[in-house]
């Protein structure tokens, strides 16, 4: 089971955190992760391009000239696609671009994006931001403590309004949550930044119990 430093926001090393194997201890699978990043990006299109056919030009209803006796090719109409002002032959029209990704190819894809970037030393983990009041100030020097340079991509939970208002001036940073996690961004970053609450677990019936966890540590701590 791969592990990492559990760093505070200074920078300093406060402990070890495990990281689940099924997701960043796994071997990637690149062909998995091509085809669930082409579909995700082909989903982000909105299918909206279109052109007219000659049926749909306006126009071009009466006969050009008449058939023959002019020595020019006959014609029909002036709505038709070697036309100046005519229909489009074959041109695109609205469509749907999505592909269908069984949830197990999404997984997978997701658990080879963060095992590799776990093998190349690029997944940090703090014990808790620990902010009052958003501070973008606050949250520059912590990335810069933790040697988080270039693109960032920042997992907070739902809830956590002031590390999200904190970090989301950044240019170099992206803030998501935790239950949006992809393939696509975590390769699109450098450097992945998790709170110790952010984690993701090896499964999903285990989100509600690290849940229950915190919940219940935090009641010890405010008794």
């Amino acid at each position: 089971m791969p592990s990492v430093a559990l760093r505070s926001t200074a920078g300093a090393e406060t402990g070890s955190v495990e990281l689940p194997d099924t997701l960043f201890g796994v071997q990637p699978n690149v062909p998995v992760m091509h085809q669930v990043v082409t579909a995700q990006l082909a989903k982000r299109r909105a299918g909206t391009q279109s052109t007219k056919t000659r049926a749909e030009v306006s126009g071009g209803g009466k006969k050009p000239y008449k058939q023959k006796g002019t020595g020019n090719a006959r014609q029909g109409s002036t709505r038709a696609p070697h036309w100046s002002g005519g229909g489009v032959a074959l041109g695109p029209k609205p469509r749907s671009y999505e592909q269908r990704t069984p949830k197990k190819m999404i997984r997978l894809a997701l658990a080879s994006a963060l095992s590799d970037r776990t093998a190349e030393g690029r997944v940090i983990v703090v014990d808790g931001w620990g902010w009052d009041t958003p501070s973008t100030k606050s949250a520059a020097a912590a990335l810069a403590a933790l040697g988080a340079e270039g693109r960032t991509l920042v997992v907070v939970d739902r809830d956590d309004e002031v590390t999200i208002r904190s970090f989301r001036n950044l240019p170099e940073v992206q803030v998501i949550l935790s239950s949006e996690l992809n393939a696509y961004d975590v390769l699109c970053a450098s450097w992945i930044v998790f709170s110790q609450a952010t984690v993701p677990p090896a499964s999903a019936g285990a989100v509600s119990r690290r849940r229950a966890a915190l919940a219940a540590q935090s009641q010890e701590d405010e008794a």
